[in-house]
């Protein structure tokens, strides 16, 4: 049984690894291997969210530049923080393109979030909360029973604890 449960803890565990790796781009749009690696993480990112840029095997600094940031310096051997345009289009994939001593490699960056925006500028959607339609008969008979069901509840709790109080 403890077998099981080790080897089911590791094939969890390698998944996860797998699956949270960074993402690094190889090929460049001609088709060359890039003498460098880069990457952007993450690789999915809400509108207005930050991305963490970064170039390995680079002799210099190197810079990253896409159509929802602006252009980032990326200084050897380090890495650099860029923001995403609050006004990237949702779905939308956008290419990052990273240069190092005059070769480039590109990866791509997948905006995601909702889709819904407050119609009132600078305000916020209330909403009801499911109290705007009808309150149906199946739903007062549920809520009667559960008051009634709490109601008896609480009455047998204090005869019981009345009756054994008595001497």
């Amino acid at each position: 049984m403890r077998t099981i449960r080790a080897a089911s803890a590791a094939a969890l565990t390698v998944a996860a690894i797998a699956l949270t790796a960074p993402v690094a781009a190889a090929a460049p749009e001609g088709g060359d291997v890039t003498p460098f690696g880069f990457s952007v993480t993450p690789s999915s990112i809400a509108p207005g969210g930050r991305v963490t840029l970064s170039v390995t095997d680079c002799g210099a600094t190197a810079t990253a530049s896409s159509a929802v940031f602006d252009t980032t310096a990326i200084p050897r051997g380090r890495t650099a923080v860029a923001t995403v345009d609050r006004d990237a289009k949702r779905g939308a994939v956008y290419r990052v393109t990273f240069t190092c001593e005059g070769r480039s490699g590109t990866a791509n960056l997948t905006i995601v979030g909702a889709t819904a925006r407050p119609t009132v500028p600078g305000g916020v959607n209330g909403g009801l909360g499911g109290g705007a339609g009808g309150t149906g008969t199946a739903e007062l008979a549920a809520g009667a029973a559960l008051v009634a069901a709490a109601a008896a509840g609480t009455v047998v709790a204090a005869r019981r604890r009345t009756a054994g109080r008595a001497h």
